[in-house]
């Protein structure tokens, strides 16, 4: 009988080896580990994971159906409410939502839920097995800007309530951060995220790429002249957010956003890439985030020496602690506590190092969490030839700028309400990262929901 208080173990691939490729870290479960994994689930009579989860899956029922070896009705739940679940169930930050709630954890290990969801959701694809069913054609129109989760969650409802979608996306991919933010060896592309577009476009939903709107096209232009009767906007925050410190211009220093975009879009980790690119010998990732996680990961695997500079201490780190994990396992340096004063650039405006000062936690800020002051005296250099700045990032303006009516908040965020994505503009919605800046793919997958129902109920009273 299995410990019910542990939960079962995930295969992964040794640190050593993994360092070395793009492919996938975790490995999933196989059936007899997933049924195993189902068994410790108490199937509670108020669940308080489904509460945790932002699209609110009916967890304990697609584990019961687990136990019973109904892989497809387990599939079929998890449908109703996920339109993208093996993504889920590898980037969620299931520990802070559904297992942060999970009964078992109180006095053990929360159920692994978010590697039972990739499981099904791995069968399904490997079965063929569609779950999600289009609806009948309401004769309505609906335009959706970007093609990131929160795009494609907002796409694949309304399809499910039979409107006639288009999604008009500026990348020549749909996928948005699935596809160019997060790397190839926590989501594979070809298997994971191009099978869950796939089933979103076999609701009928239509895919247009390379349509920029607000350059090409404006929303204004969509509802007046194209014919659309409501347009939601998915369009994330793609602006990258820097420290204005000495240095920041020099060659060799990026953004984690086209660092990680330029590998994941244009696989520069390929030698036989047509933008090919090095990651230098010694790299520095400031920040501490899961996209700080990613883009020192990635330069590890270009063959760096990589080291993590962020300005409080471990237990302030804001990426999840898995990848803190198999970040540390790889053999990446962390050096805490410390903060960037200045780049250092030679003849040739190429960076040479990196000059920190070191940092001590003091009283807490209005985050809640203890603000680093500096420790006067204290700096000193990190010899490097690559920065990567993973300080966040902010929704590109162009969409709010061409758009009469649309208001936004002083941080460049559209303003829309978070139960319906209503905004201050009739017929216009939005959802995701353009709404709230920078925050995780499962949020923006709840707030496209949001706006789908939202739309639902303003075209059907309308």
């Amino acid at each position: 009988m299995a410990n019910m208080m542990k939960r079962v173990p995930v295969a992964e691939q040794e640190p050593k080896v993994r360092a070395r490729n793009f492919d996938e870290v975790c490995l999933g479960y196989n059936d007899a580990e997933a049924k195993e994994e189902a068994e410790r689930c108490l199937n509670c009579k108020n669940p308080k994971c489904v509460v945790g989860c932002p699209v609110s899956i009916q967890i304990n029922d697609f584990i019961s159906q687990i136990k019973e070896g109904n892989i497809e009705k387990a599939a079929d739940i998890i449908a109703e409410s996920s339109a993208l679940p093996a993504v889920c169930g590898r980037v969620c930050p299931q520990e802070t939502q559904c297992e942060g709630v999970c009964i078992r954890g109180i006095k053990g290990e929360p159920v692994s839920i978010g590697k039972l969801e990739r499981y099904v959701a791995d069968w399904a694809r490997e079965h063929n097995y569609m779950a999600a069913k289009a609806g009948a054609p309401n004769g309505k129109k609906v335009a959706v800007i970007g093609a990131g989760p929160s795009g494609l969650t907002c796409a694949g409802d309304l399809a499910k309530l039979g409107y006639d979608v288009t999604i008009f996306e500026a990348f020549h991919e749909p996928g948005g951060v699935l596809q160019y933010g997060i790397p190839e060896f926590r989501l594979p592309k070809t298997k994971v995220v191009g099978p869950e577009i796939e089933n979103v476009r076999k609701l009928g939903v239509k895919i247009l790429t390379n349509v920029f709107v607000g350059r090409s096209i404006t929303v204004d232009e969509l509802l007046e002249e194209e014919g659309f009767d409501a347009v939601f906007l998915g369009t994330g925050a793609g602006l990258p957010k820097f420290m204005n410190i000495p240095g920041e211009t020099a060659n060799g220093v990026y953004s984690a956003n086209e660092f990680l975009t330029r590998n994941n879009l244009m696989k520069a980790y390929r030698e036989d890439s047509d933008t090919p690119m090095k990651a230098g010998k010694k790299v520095v990732v400031v920040g501490g985030g899961n996209v700080a996680m990613d883009a020192a990961r990635t330069a590890l695997r270009l063959g760096a020496e990589v080291h993590v500079v962020y300005r409080r201490s471990e237990a302030e780190l804001p990426a999840r602690v898995e990848e803190v994990h198999h970040a540390k396992e790889e053999g990446i340096i962390f050096d805490l506590l410390q903060n960037p004063v200045e780049i250092l650039v030679d003849e040739n405006d190429w960076v040479t190092g990196i000059r920190v000062i070191k940092m001590e936690l003091g009283e807490p800020d209005s985050s809640g969490r203890r603000r680093p002051v500096e420790v006067p005296g204290s700096e000193y250099v990190i010899d490097c030839d690559t920065v990567i700045m993973s300080l966040g990032t902010s929704p590109n303006p162009l969409i709010s700028e061409t758009t009469k009516g649309l208001d936004t908040n002083r941080r460049g965020c559209i303003i829309a309400k978070e139960e319906n994505g209503e905004t201050t503009k009739q017929a216009v919605y939005a959802g995701g990262d353009a709404v709230t800046g920078a925050a995780t793919v499962i949020l923006a997958m709840g707030a496209g929901k949001a706006a789908a129902k939202g739309i639902h109920e303003y075209l059907s009273n309308k």
